[in-house]
């Protein structure tokens, strides 16, 4: 029982350090952005640049982890960034300067790094050295509440609170989500073995391996951030449908909660492999819903199983990544992230630019579509090589 309380304790810092660091300091971005753009002045193409440089500071944080073998500094940059978290947020609510604003968005991408990369990393080596499941779907289930949380909250409070008092309200939010992502991750343990006495190895993926599965990670990244950014300001702008989109952002959080753990089982099932196939293929049709249906029934199912699956995607991904890598396993998630980073500065850009051209972020949805196609591709390919290694491994 002491057991499985610890191992619910700190499953539990990880979900309130991804409340925290990806739904507070990163997506109250997303559902206050219309809000932004009406009273604070923020334009369309500065708010796409303002997202680009959250998901720079991301990319700078995966770099970091990346390059960091050490747990004891991976444990403390951790801890920086969740209490930088609560500073980017009240940053946000004291000027309308863009350039504070700015960045404030590039220390959030760093922080919710730490989180997604550092503190997930913590928790894996954690489960894996105490001979739990290496499963992260219950950790995951945090950025669906952060993401319907923000949302939820922005919709409630845009009755009384302007924009500026709304991220301050973040920012209390913020200090009480603190507390546990801190105080419920136990110091790292540095021994080589699990609880048991096991030793404990790496199993890395052939080189093409990796170069293709980042490459595919690229292409979810790029479907990832488009409708996770704009997801909002898209639907606002749709027919008949102005004001609505605090309740599609919703509905992707409400899908999101209990995704990972779904995922989990799929993979369980299928293999890692097929669940990440099955998820892209499921998020092209969510993030085409809202375009090709329309209304209210094609924003709401396209946010649900876009919502569904998203998540599922990165906790499968980093999933694999600690199977790969169990000693070190932030290492790779930090590569793979990289990959997603880039992605994520290149596609609200992109779709910036595409809405100031075309008075509509329409064509970024279809860009992001796109590119899911050709990751789904990659994956598919990724099976083979898989295969070949398997055999290569046995001759």
């Amino acid at each position: 029982m002491d057991e499985q309380f610890e191992r619910m304790k700190v499953l539990g810092a990880g979900i309130f350090s991804l409340m925290l660091a990806l739904g507070v300091a990163r997506f109250a971005y997303t559902p206050l952005l219309p809000l932004m753009q009406a009273q604070a002045g923020l334009g369309l193409a500065e708010g796409g640049w303002l997202a680009a440089i959250n998901y720079l500071g991301y990319l700078s944080g995966a770099l970091l982890a990346a390059s960091i073998s050490n747990l004891v500094l991976k444990d403390r940059l951790y801890r920086i960034g969740m209490v930088m978290a609560v500073l980017t947020t009240v940053m946000m609510g004291l000027t309308t300067d863009f350039w504070v604003w700015a960045a404030s968005r590039y220390l959030a991408g760093l922080s919710s790094a730490a989180s997604m990369l550092l503190g997930t990393g913590l928790i894996l080596n954690w489960l894996i050295r105490h001979n739990h499941r290496s499963e992260l779907g219950i950790h995951f289930a945090g950025i669906g509440l952060g993401i319907a949380g923000c949302s939820l909250a922005v919709a409630l409070m845009s009755q009384w609170l302007d924009w500026r008092a709304q991220w301050f309200v973040f920012t209390v939010i913020a200090c009480g989500l603190l507390v546990p992502a801190l105080s419920w991750l136990p110091a790292p343990d540095t021994s080589g073995v699990t609880r048991s006495g096991a030793p404990m190895h790496d199993d890395p993926p052939s080189p093409l391996f990796m170069r293709i599965f980042m490459a595919s990670y690229f292409c979810a990244g790029i479907g990832f951030v488009v409708s996770a950014t704009f997801i909002v300001a898209i639907v606002n702008r749709l027919p008949g449908l102005e004001g609505q989109g605090s309740w599609s952002f919703l509905a992707i959080g409400l899908a999101a909660m209990p995704a990972c753990i779904v995922w989990d089982f799929v993979a369980r099932r299928t293999g890692a492999l097929n669940a990440l196939i099955l998820a892209a293929v499921l998020q092209i049709v969510g993030i085409l819903l809202p375009v090709v249906v329309g209304g209210m029934v094609g924003a709401i199912a396209g946010a649900l199983l876009f919502g569904g699956t998203f998540v599922g995607m990165v906790s499968l991904v980093l999933t694999m990544a600690g199977r790969y890598y169990p000693t070190r396993p932030a290492k790779m998630m930090g590569k793979m992230t990289i990959s997603y980073g880039v992605a994520q500065i290149l596609g609200p850009a992109v779709t910036g630019w595409l809405g100031a051209t075309f008075g509509s972020y329409a064509g970024g949805l279809y860009f992001a579509a796109a590119m899911m196609v050709v990751g789904t591709i990659l994956l598919l390919m990724l099976k083979a090589v898989e295969r070949r290694d398997r055999e290569g491994a046995r001759a």
